[in-house]
């Protein structure tokens, strides 16, 4: 069963720009670490994917195994872990994270 979800997310994060595994959905944040990452990426104009996790236990679980990190929200840019909630807020406000994104080149909305 991990086989499927660890395929699962290797499919997501692969096929996703930006993929972002939260507590709830952009639109309703279950948490306020997932709300404060979705305004991030809301502000700056990055399209993004999301997964709720609490709506799948196995995929709760599998993505903390996969990342082999322990918390949630987690953030994908192109297939490569970016961090939590902490991380992508110190990157957003040092400007590490619009440079992350430019180098990639995910399309982001200039003057935001």
């Amino acid at each position: 069963m991990a086989d499927s979800v660890n395929t699962r997310i290797q499919g997501e994060i692969e096929q996703n720009q930006v993929m972002l595994y939260m507590k709830g959905t952009p639109i309703f944040p279950q948490c306020g670490f997932s709300a404060r990452i979705v305004q991030i990426l809301t502000h700056m104009g990055v399209p993004f994917q999301s997964a709720n996790v609490l709506e799948d236990d196995q995929l709760r679980d599998g993505i903390k195994e996969f990342s082999q990190w322990p918390t949630i929200p987690q953030l994908y840019v192109k297939g490569e872990f970016v961090g939590g909630c902490d991380i992508v807020t110190e990157m957003f406000q040092s400007g590490e994270l619009e440079t992350l994104l430019a180098e990639k080149g995910v399309a982001q909305k200039t003057g935001a």
